[in-house]
């Protein structure tokens, strides 16, 4: 039987940690340490009534440092969970990795492709490892999508349409989220693991262009080395090809290749989980995995909104508001 991992957790009254905190549980494990600046945090006793909360960074850090120094091995932090805001990721990585302790972070690692070598450079230093959640890449459905494309020619080249439209409330605005200086906006922060599958699935970028740029609506067109894709994301409920259903149905989510929709829209229950089996096992998603479509991420966030017709998203015809 495995050894039982010691976890810690930042971002634990967020709305991925329970994500984490059910594979942290689901995979033998236990969390032993919280943060959260925000206190509504009783999710965790699902988990454990022996949990240390924080809502201070520095007491939290103290602590994992204060764990470590104890030595021995059975105290100390062998993981953090990292579910934090998106522009507070590279600091709690490194946070991590300080007190000796690896790092599962969520996507995105970091929002800007640059803050990615430090962390190599502090990987090597610590001799911590970096691992994110790339859960996609776990769907059987969309490993067998894969298999598939990389039988075939290499010249070969499919004509892709992605939509996904997850409807969100005023809030979204005035939250972190709405900030593209702490999220990433809207394509970092809600596509970024759908840019990620394609890179996968699709190859490397050869070309990028932007059609469409919004604070809720965003659309352009890729052409990778085996597909080119027409892409739209939005968080407006009126994208929404039905009407919504608040907490019930509220995101329409469509992947087609060459006119065929892929179905992949179950088997997400436990993705999470299998992240964080693979991570355990030593064949987690590091640095270089996130290093594509981070920087794909970011040269959309730059690059001039320039329609060209042939390759508008059926989505993108007047849809400027």
């Amino acid at each position: 039987m495995s050894e039982v991992k010691n976890f810690a957790l930042t971002g634990a009254a967020g709305y991925v940690a329970p994500r984490h905190l059910s594979a942290i549980r689901d995979t033998g494990n236990r969390l032993v340490a919280a943060v959260d600046p925000h206190d509504a945090v009783g999710v965790l006793d699902r988990y454990s009534f022996d949990v240390r909360f924080f809502t201070e960074i520095e007491r939290f850090d103290r602590h994992l440092e204060k764990l470590r120094r104890r030595g021995g091995g059975a105290d100390r932090v062998d993981y953090v969970s990292i579910c934090s805001p998106n522009y507070l990721h590279d600091a709690h990585i490194r946070l991590a990795l300080r007190v000796g302790a690896n790092a599962i972070c969520e996507k995105p690692l970091v929002i800007n492709p640059w803050n990615l070598d430090g962390l190599q450079e502090l990987e090597r230093e610590t001799g911590g490892k970096v691992s994110t959640v790339l859960q996609l890449r776990l769907h059987p459905r969309l490993i067998d999508l894969r298999e598939r494309i990389g039988r075939e020619s290499s010249s070969h080249q499919h004509d892709v349409s992605l939509t996904y439209v997850t409807a969100r409330g005023r809030w979204y605005d005035t939250s972190w989220k709405g900030s593209e200086e702490r999220s990433g906006g809207l394509v970092t922060n809600i596509g970024i693991h759908f840019f990620d599958l394609l890179l996968w699935l699709f190859g490397p970028l050869a070309a990028c262009e932007v059609h469409l740029r919004e604070p809720r609506r965003m659309a352009g067109f890729l052409e990778l080395e085996r597909a080119r894709v027409k892409w739209f994301l939005s968080t407006d409920s009126a994208d929404l090809p039905f009407a919504p259903e608040p907490g019930l149905k509220t995101t329409f989510r469509s992947i087609t290749v060459d006119g065929k929709e892929v179905e992949f829209s179950e088997g997400f229950a436990d993705l999470h989980t299998r992240v964080y089996e693979e991570t355990l096992a030593g064949r987690g998603f590091g640095i270089e995995d996130s290093r594509p479509a981070i920087g794909l991420s970011h040269r959309i966030r730059q690059a001039p909104v320039d329609p060209v017709a042939s390759h508008l998203h059926p989505m993108v015809t007047g849809a400027s508001r």
